[in-house]
């Protein structure tokens, strides 16, 4: 396959990027039809547009040029405009909830491909780390749909992610002092490293934005419980993603790479989409992408004296990201690090850590109450009513302790 270089095109003109409201407002997918695969390639694409907005408000203010400020504020209206288009695509029947499976399915699949395609071995584990969280948020998530609304969610994720517990909910509550990561040297990281640092950082941003900003809509307390209480996770999956970032680029450095992240996903996933009209979509933010991506380098040149050669050495797109089962890699994580925790910096088995350590105290105070905590009182509801848990598997689960149906396991991974 050929690699593209977006560098290497003829951009249009970014104003061109400007569209009416009637190509704007998208016409919704059908949610009993919809491939998961464009389901969340739609709900990536929308964190990723929300990144860029934040991104530029930041450097907005953060500079004193108006000059370049109006720079921003063109490419960023332009990005409004694509995630508005990208997140409307929702229909309106879609429940939070069903969306809310998407989400994690998209957190699950994105994880564990970005892992399996990471060259660092150091951002290699923290992906590895994360995954086996996100992954049981699925399996909570989709329990609270089966018990209020009697939808298994393999309707929705039809068999390409298992639905069975990961690292349980309750043990990945871990003291602030554990969330920072060693950052990155992006001058001397792979590509493949920068883009995914890059885009796990917007696609948790954009599931903690979503679940602390809808959860209190949830029509029972059940329901508000469990999504704040996973959106507490989500923030410190974002303080460990985001930790890696490398904080020594500067604003206009950092607007080249999401420029460059943008256009490599928009090409990616015109690449694989199967359903025509949101192709067309893909297509056509692709080519504003490349503009946008034009338009940086241009001022990063201008501003700094810097080509794009020096920020991203290599232009040309590395492996494209493509959705695919991962169940196989899933299963391997969780065998092999179910017991992990995190200690500053790094990560080590649970049972090793000193009956003082922060983990505990955190722990001690948070869920001192184990049948209070929504996402254990979540499958304790369920089995209670239908005498076991939700889950979809395609094989019994990996870890023994995670195999027992009837009872909620709230010790492993959190108990010395």
């Amino acid at each position: 396959m050929v690699r593209i270089n977006p560098f290497e095109l003829q951009p249009k003109k970014v104003e061109d990027g400007i569209k009416d409201w009637v190509t704007t407002y998208p016409k919704p997918y059908n949610k009993q039809t919809v491939d998961p695969y464009t389901k969340i390639r739609i709900i990536l694409m929308n964190g990723i547009e929300v990144e860029g907005a934040i991104f530029k408000h930041e450097f907005h203010r953060m500079c004193q040029n108006n000059d370049l400020r109006r720079e921003l504020a063109l490419t960023r209206r332009i990005e409004q405009q694509q995630q508005k288009r990208i997140n409307w695509l929702k229909p309106i029947d879609e429940k939070v909830i069903e969306t809310a499976i998407g989400y994690e399915h998209l957190a699950t699949d994105l994880t564990a491909w970005l892992a399996l395609n990471e060259p660092d071995p150091y951002v290699k584990q923290a992906l590895d780390f994360a995954l086996l969280e996100d992954f049981d948020h699925l399996y909570r998530f989709a329990n609270l749909l089966n018990l209020d609304e009697q939808v298994p969610a393999e309707q929705l994720v039809k068999k390409y992610v298992d639905i069975i517990p990961g690292r349980p909910t309750i043990a990945e509550h871990r003291h602030p002092f554990d969330s920072p990561r060693n950052p990155v040297d992006f001058k001397t990281a792979d590509n493949r490293t920068k883009l995914n640092s890059l885009i796990i950082v917007a696609a948790e941003q954009q599931t903690m934005n979503f679940y602390m900003n809808l959860g209190p809509y949830y029509y029972n307390d059940l329901g508000r419980q469990l999504y704040l209480e996973i959106a507490m996770i989500e923030e410190q999956h974002v303080s460990h993603y985001g930790s890696l970032l490398d904080p020594k680029c500067t604003w206009l450095e950092n607007m080249l790479l999401h420029e460059y992240m943008e256009c490599y996903l928009y090409y990616s996933f015109y690449e694989d989409e199967m359903d025509l009209y949101v192709k067309s979509i893909w297509e056509m933010h692709y080519q504003q992408e490349v503009a946008h991506l034009h338009k940086a380098a241009e001022l990063l040149a201008k501003y700094e004296n810097k080509q794009w050669q020096q920020v991203i050495p290599d232009g040309k797109f590395p492996k494209l990201l493509q959705f695919h089962d991962t169940r196989d890699y899933v299963r391997k994580v969780l065998g092999e690090q179910i017991l992990l925790t995190a200690n500053r910096e790094n990560y080590v088995n649970v049972q090793t850590l000193p009956k003082e350590h922060e983990f505990f105290m955190y722990q001690n105070i948070v869920n001192h109450d184990v049948g209070t905590v929504p996402s254990h009182v979540t499958i304790e509801r369920h089995q209670k009513q239908y005498q076991t848990d939700y889950r979809s598997e395609s094989a019994p689960h990996p870890v023994d302790g995670l195999r027992e149906r009837t009872v909620d396991n709230t010790t492993i991974a959190r108990i010395r």
